[in-house]
C-alpha cells in the first residue's frame, strides 16, 4: 500500500527484455526512498514491483507480463524517468490517499496550461475507467495522489502545484504523454456493494 507522495524521481540503468516480461535496473538518488532490500514494495510510476536486488541507489525488479500490458512500463527505456515510492509502514502518514500500486489503465494527457503558480494538467481517460472518477474524488496518476477538479466524460482536470510538478515525472509531461492511471479503491468497492460490477 501506498499514499501517492512520490519520494525519488529515479532513472532506468538497465532494461532485459526476458521473453514476455521485462527486468528493469532503476537508480535513484539515496535518502528518502530508505533502506531498501530484496523483496521490498516499491511504486514504480504507480505500479507496484518487486525489489530483487539491491545496491547503493538502485535496484532491480521484474516487470510481468501483465504489468507491461496495463501499463506505460512498457515502453520505459534506459534514460527513463520514474516516480518512485516505497511502501507505507504502520504509522507512516497518509498525505495522499491510499493507492495499492495496481494500475487500472493508461491515459493520456490532453492539455497542459498555466493557473496562477500552479499547472492545469487535463487527462482523457479510458472510457471504462470513467465511471470511477469524481469531482473532489482522488485519483493516481504515475503514482502521484491528485485531487479531481473537473469531469467532463473520459476527460478530467487537476491542478499541480509547483511542488508537486519539480519533484515529479510530471515536470517533463506534453500533450499526448501517456500516463498511469489507478482510480480510488473506494470506487470500485462502493460498485461492487451495489451490485452494480461492470461485466467482464
Amino acid at each position: 500500500m501506498f499514499s501517492g507522495i512520490v519520494k525519488s524521481v529515479g532513472r532506468v540503468l538497465e532494461r532485459t527484455d526476458m521473453g514476455a516480461d521485462a527486468k528493469l535496473a532503476i537508480g535513484y538518488e539515496t535518502g528518502e526512498l530508505g533502506a531498501l532490500a530484496p523483496g521490498s514494495s516499491i511504486a514504480v510510476n504507480g505500479a507496484c514491483l518487486t525489489a530483487t536486488a539491491c545496491g547503493p541507489g538502485r535496484f532491480e525488479a521484474d516487470a510481468s507480463a501483465e504489468t507491461l500490458a496495463v501499463t506505460t512500463l512498457a515502453s520505459v527505456g534506459v534514460g527513463s524517468k520514474l516516480n518512485l515510492e516505497p511502501s507505507l509502514k504502520v504509522g507512516d502518514p497518509v498525505d495522499g490517499h491510499f493507492v495499492t500500486g495496481h494500475v487500472d489503465g493508461v491515459g493520456r494527457v490532453v492539455d497542459i496550461a498555466p493557473a496562477g503558480r500552479s499547472t492545469l494538467l487535463a487527462i482523457e481517460l479510458p472510457a471504462e475507467l470513467s465511471r470511477y472518477v469524481a469531482r473532489k474524488g482522488s485519483v493516481a496518476v504515475d503514482g502521484v495522489s491528485l485531487t479531481v477538479n473537473v469531469v467532463e466524460g473520459c476527460r478530467f482536470e487537476v491542478n499541480i502545484v509547483p511542488h508537486t510538478r519539480g519533484a515529479t515525472v510530471i515536470s517533463g509531461y506534453e500533450p499526448g504523454s501517456a500516463v498511469n492511471i489507478e482510480v480510488d479503491v473506494v470506487a470500485r468497492y462502493l460498485e461492487r456493494l451495489c451490485g452494480q460490477e461492470a461485466a467482464p
